[in-house]
């Protein structure tokens, strides 16, 4: 089945039927999420998001708040951007640092790291594109702790990364914080249906 590029209202369930099957639906797609998950360095995680990770997001935000028809939209508008939408990868990242000093020591030294992402496949280098709905790096140069990234592949590159046994790195080259790792096999396997 092709992957689906954005959620529509009609996707969305009724509040009611949704609180009734949460737990069914939050166990379901959490085993799925495993397979997109993935630890970068010491403090870096990357949570790579489809239609399914975003409808569970804007059906949590719908139980929580409850909001009605408005906030559908707002919600729709907020997270239909961070769904691929079928020649690329999208990203959230976390920079998770428990103890509160060292956050704030680490993060106010990672300034731009959104503009250090990257994959390597094949060899080739594909930047990420970090989202633009704000600036997630402060004027006095202090990173967000969460992070949106999305990483256009060419159909040559979508190809190299569908290929048996192809060797993906993820990485970031901040000067505070360079770190790359592969991609386990089932990550690639799970992340390579999200192309056309």
């Amino acid at each position: 089945m092709p992957a689906k590029h954005a959620i529509a209202a009609e996707d969305i369930l009724p509040v009611a039927d949704y609180a009734a099957q949460r737990t069914e639906w939050r166990a379901r797609i959490g085993l799925a999420k495993r397979l997109r998950r993935l630890d970068v360095g010491p403090y870096v995680t990357f949570y790579f998001e489809n239609w399914q990770t975003m409808w569970l997001q804007v059906q949590e935000m719908l139980h929580i708040e409850r909001g009605g028809a408005e906030q559908l939209a707002d919600e729709l508008a907020a997270y239909n951007p961070l769904v691929p939408n079928g020649h690329e990868l999208v990203a959230t990242f976390m920079i998770e640092i428990d103890d509160a000093a060292r956050r704030k020591r680490v993060l106010g030294a990672m300034g731009g790291i959104e503009e250090s992402v990257f994959l390597e496949i094949a060899g080739e280098t594909v930047h990420g594109v970090p989202e633009t709905d704000q600036d997630r790096t402060t004027a006095e140069g202090k990173a967000s702790s969460v992070q949106f990234v999305h990483f256009p592949l060419s159909p040559a590159q979508i190809t190299a990364f569908r290929g048996a046994g192809a060797r993906v790195v993820l990485g970031l080259t901040h000067p505070s914080y360079s770190h790359r790792t592969v991609l386990p096999e089932p990550i690639r396997l799970a992340l390579a249906d999200d192309f056309d």
